[in-house]
């Protein structure tokens, strides 16, 4: 267990913005708790809190959040944490999915959702102005300008210093850029989800984009912690239940990728969830690696990930290993 503050934490810079973040941000999805269709089961908002405090004292410098984790409850527990604080953390949190009163989420990119957004956003996280303001997901695709020219608007306001999207394709970001220039991408990115490699780093690398990425442990698969046993044990609602990642044939073959990258982390006395993030992070395009953590102890096994370079050998036995899991299927 880490003991007193990481001092020396990496930063790298988002985009044009000139936000230092810290190459490992706290995410919050599961601190959004149950009760909703992409919850990860129970959670203990006291656990959360405990976490987020945990993760500011190792050094980690922004928390990444949204109204739809716990169709905001994610936020609230947010605001709880941070009360009080003389410097505060950046903060970044996102809009564009809204939910009924059967608490289902559904998208939402109008001008008016987005403003009542922001304002509750701002309200349940207690503070005056939001770091970076996200477009969770290009839904609908046809309402994509009205919702970007909304957010550049709350930007002009002063209620939001940047304006960011996730889950963005290169197409719908260079839609964007008539209206107003986007800080930073957020998209999925992990040793088994790269189709983000193919055009998305290049394009952002080109335009001054930030990259900010989520699952780069792909929701605890690239960890130490897995086998079929926890995987069954899942709370009957934890939406990993419905992912193909676990389920087979995709599990068997990520288990098994995970045994041999077991060995290449030990050699440098880490673990295989050091590995996952320190991949993610082998691309210089890539700002920071979004980690959840639902305890202190988590994002303590997790946070010295931050000042591992992968040498050149490292990454090819990955790739060699990523190829024979591709060739399994």
């Amino acid at each position: 267990m880490l003991r007193g503050r990481v001092i020396n934490m990496k930063t790298r810079t988002l985009g044009r913005t000139g936000l230092q973040l810290t190459t490992i941000g706290l995410g919050t999805w599961a601190m959004g708790g149950e009760g909703w269709r992409f919850g990860w089961g129970p959670q203990d908002d006291q656990e959360s809190i405990k976490a987020i405090h945990r993760a500011l004292d190792l050094g980690i410098n922004w928390i990444d959040t949204a109204p739809a984790y716990g169709l905001g409850h994610g936020e609230e527990v947010v605001g709880r944490a941070l009360k009080g604080m003389a410097h505060r953390p950046i903060i970044a949190t996102k809009c564009g999915r809204s939910w009924d009163a059967n608490r289902e989420l559904f998208p939402c990119l109008k001008r008016n959702v987005i403003r009542a957004e922001v304002e509750a956003s701002l309200k349940r996280l207690g503070v005056e102005v939001i770091d970076l303001y996200q477009v969770h997901w290009p839904q609908p695709d046809a309402d994509v300008e009205e919702a970007w020219s909304t957010v550049a608007e709350i930007v002009k306001e002063g209620k939001v210093r940047f304006a960011g999207v996730c889950n963005f394709n290169v197409a719908q970001l260079k839609r964007l850029q008539p209206i107003h220039p986007a800080a930073s991408l957020q998209p999925p990115y992990s040793m088994l989800v790269r189709d983000l490699e193919q055009e998305g780093l290049a394009h952002c690398a080109a335009h001054n984009i930030g990259v900010v990425a989520y699952s780069p442990m792909q929701k605890g698969l690239l960890t130490d912690r897995f086998n079929r046993e926890r995987v069954e044990q899942f709370a009957a609602d934890d939406h990993r239940r419905r992912d193909a990642q676990f389920q087979e044939p995709l599990l068997s073959a990520n288990l098994d990728l995970v045994q041999g990258l077991r060995s290449i982390a030990a050699k440098s006395g880490k673990t295989v969830s050091h590995l996952a993030m320190a991949w993610v992070l082998r691309r210089p395009e890539v700002t920071s690696a979004i980690v959840g953590a639902r305890s202190a102890s988590q994002i303590e096994e997790t946070v010295s990930a931050s000042d591992w370079t992968l040498s050149a050998g490292e990454q090819a036995l990955i790739e060699d290993l990523l190829q024979r899991r591709r060739s399994t299927l």
